[in-house]
């Protein structure tokens, strides 16, 4: 697992706080988006981590071709009939790595084990979600144009913008289903196999309840086909009544840009920044 780590210079101390940064679908740890968060963050005195997801980047023999691989690695996946081989490159095995990562960057005396933040953007901040939710050892979380409701969009035929993301697959799926065009069923297929429970005990409504009380900013444009606002609601609100749960509010911030598609923005950046300075 490929792995760009910057780290402050110009100071006498031993040991930082750090925080892992994804990228989105195509993109790759070397992304200028990325470095510049990485860069940003030594400024604050914290170290940042960057790896590529499964193919992706470095993880593509002769590098990659943006999102061609990972798309032929979904489509292989859900052709697999093998259970014992079964990969799962559509986010969760990216999340396996994070997990993996975590504990070696805590065995390393540079690092602040108890001080470790996440972020992603779009699919980097989907496996943000998904990974910080559960593992306690991340503090401080900010998922970026990611929190949604796969359930959601299903139910209110708002699935194109995801589902465009890894296209070819999904028209492959259609065909080996026997459908002409891809359909809300056959993308339902399609994702119950390559993300066994996405549309209920996974999806971002129930996991983001569980990073509450910790600090976690979310991220997200009006306008966003992939990330639709309705369904970015249903997690906000689970979210919120976590948090007034546990008497942690303050430590809950929805951001929601106005007039803005599926994008990151400048002000992403800075308001990410803004909050690990703070929190971690």
């Amino acid at each position: 697992m490929p792995i760009l780590i910057y780290k402050p210079v110009h100071t006498n101390l031993k040991s930082f706080p750090v925080v892992i940064c994804l990228h989105s679908t195509g993109g790759s740890k070397e992304d200028e988006s990325i470095r510049s968060l990485l860069y940003q963050l030594t400024k604050i005195g914290i170290i940042g981590v960057a790896i590529d997801a499964r193919y992706h980047g470095e993880r593509i023999a002769g590098g990659a071709n943006k999102s061609e691989q990972y798309v032929e690695a979904v489509t292989k996946a859900w052709k697999n009939t093998d259970g014992k081989s079964h990969e799962h490159p559509f986010f969760y095995d990216t999340v396996y790595d994070l997990w993996r990562l975590t504990d070696y960057l805590i065995t390393r005396p540079d690092v602040q084990a108890n001080r470790i933040g996440m972020m992603g953007i779009s699919m980097g901040g989907i496996e943000t979600w998904m990974a910080a939710s559960v593992d306690k050892r991340i503090k401080v979380a900010v998922p970026v144009i990611a929190a949604q409701s796969f359930k959601w969009v299903l139910e209110n035929d708002s699935w194109q913008g995801r589902a465009r993301t890894i296209w070819k697959a999904h028209e492959q799926a259609a065909k080996d289903l026997g459908d002409t065009t891809v359909t809300k069923e056959n993308v339902r297929l399609l994702w119950n196999k390559l993300l066994p429970g996405i549309t209920d005990k996974f999806d971002c409504p129930s996991m983001i309840r569980l990073f509450a009380p910790r600090p976690l900013l979310l991220l997200s444009n009006e306008k966003d086909m992939n990330c639709p606002l309705g369904g970015a609601q249903v997690a906000f609100e689970a979210a919120t009544n976590a948090y007034k749960s546990k008497n942690a509010l303050n430590r809950l911030k929805i951001h929601v840009t106005p007039n803005e598609p599926h994008r990151f923005l400048p002000e992403h950046l800075q308001m990410t920044i803004a909050w690990f300075k703070k929190w971690l």
